[in-house]
């Protein structure tokens, strides 16, 4: 059996209820995990207490949502969709707590999402209006806000998302490209101070 196969099988086994499934999920793609939190916290100055291996722990504990066992993924392409998902709550939880620490934090910055993400997210308040402006894409097109977290979040490719969202790497891109407009829309309709 492929491990692709073997991932399937498990996720049927965990959507059952079955907590060592999702555990041998977890530990089969913690790899591919780390590795994806490791790009996108490749860009930060050091001193944050915020790591791709811390990263990967945090959002595994939301992943299994800390021992209600109510984690449930139908395929490969939803478990990722919810690891992208769990590791945004993650840093944006981490970019607010960083900001309590600061006297005065500047909360309504505006941000730039760049097209090319390689070089890491800002945990900063930057971090916080872009989870903001998040929120408000989810309630127009939670589609567009599923392949912003998978690109920006996960740092998958165009590529990646479009096999797991079984779409075309095309209709991918056009998402990403209305997502990147209403974001950098809804950012600069947010006061500076």
């Amino acid at each position: 059996m492929t491990v692709a196969g073997d991932i399937t099988v498990l996720l049927d086994a965990a959507r059952d209820g079955d907590r060592d499934a999702l555990d041998r999920v977890l530990a089969t793609l913690y790899q591919e995990l780390h590795g994806m939190a490791r790009r996108q916290l490749a860009g930060q100055q050091h001193g944050h207490t915020l790591d791709a291996t811390a990263l990967v722990h945090e959002a595994y504990l939301k992943l299994i949502g800390r021992g209600s066992g109510s984690a449930q993924f139908d395929d490969r392409a939803h478990f990722f969709a919810y690891a992208a998902s769990a590791m945004r709550s993650v840093i944006v939880d981490y970019a607010r707590q960083r900001l309590a620490q600061k006297r005065g934090g500047d909360l309504h910055r505006v941000t730039d999402l760049p097209d090319d993400i390689e070089g890491g997210l800002r945990l900063d308040e930057d971090m916080l209006g872009l989870d903001t402006a998040l929120t408000r894409l989810t309630a127009v097109d939670p589609r567009l806000t599923q392949v912003v977290e998978l690109r920006y979040f996960a740092g998958l490719s165009e590529l990646e998302i479009a096999a797991l969202m079984q779409r075309s790497e095309r209709s991918v891109r056009r998402d990403w490209q209305k997502a990147r407009m209403f974001l950098l829309a809804s950012l600069q309709e947010t006061p500076s101070v």
